[in-house]
């Protein structure tokens, strides 16, 4: 999930809520790093 803070766009687990990546400028760079993460997890 994609989740907008003060500093940016982070990548967050779903369920945990762990950080996976950020913070990103730009949601399409956020989008990105969480197909990324997809992906790898779908492998």
């Amino acid at each position: 999930m994609i989740v907008k803070r003060k500093n940016g766009y982070y990548v967050l687990s779903e369920k945990t809520r762990r950080n996976l990546g950020g913070p990103y400028r730009t949601r399409a760079e956020a989008q990105k790093r969480l197909r990324q993460v997809e992906f790898f997890k779908h492998k």
